[in-house]
């Protein structure tokens, strides 16, 4: 399965955006602050592929003039069918800040404090939850299991009550895990 460049820049945008980071709560202000001049407003540069490994692909970003890497995949399948959800897809982001971040990117808005499951084998990893993304509690686990499984499966709170299920084929992990891992090394 080969992604698009410009589906793999769209994903690669919005995990720029749904990292740990974001997922403090922010501050409620009283007036938005106004628009850039168009001329004044900067590009966020383009995510650079490295690869596509099976059912993973590694790509290269920046941010804040840092060198940004993640992997990232698709579910293969999600229930129930949700109207209007976007894809959802599973990330690992590697950045001189924090190693091993494991996020979902749902396709929906989860419910304040809501909780994610994700099975792989025996193993259930907590996910906590921000807006529209859930993120592994450890991280570093969850990327030593993901290298030895097949397949792994989030079962979240969705829209009315639903719980929905989504599955990730974790072939091709190691191999896009150890492409970013060599692209973005440990300092």
């Amino acid at each position: 399965m080969t992604l698009p460049m410009r589906t793999l820049l769209s994903i690669l945008a919005i995990s720029l955006l749904a990292g740990p980071v974001a997922a403090a709560p922010q501050p409620h202000k009283a007036a938005a602050p106004a628009k850039p001049h168009p001329a004044k407003t900067e590009r966020a540069p383009e995510p650079k592929q490295i690869g596509q490994f099976e059912d993973w692909v590694a790509a290269t970003s920046s941010e804040h003039g840092q060198l940004i890497c993640y992997a990232l995949t698709y579910a293969k399948h999600s229930a129930p069918a949700l109207p209007g959800r976007e894809k959802v897809v599973m990330t690992v982001t590697e950045r001189p800040s924090g190693r091993d971040a494991v996020a979902i990117s749902a396709g929906f808005t989860y419910a304040a404090n809501a909780a994610v499951t994700v099975q792989v084998d025996q193993t259930a990893l907590d996910f906590y939850t921000a807006g529209r993304s859930a993120f592994a509690r450890d991280g570093k686990a969850a990327v030593a299991i993901f290298g030895k499984a097949r397949d792994a499966s989030a079962r979240s709170p969705g829209p009315k009550n639903a719980t929905v299920v989504d599955s990730f084929s974790l072939k091709g992990f190691s191999a896009a895990y150890a492409a970013i891992t060599k692209a973005c090394p440990a300092k």
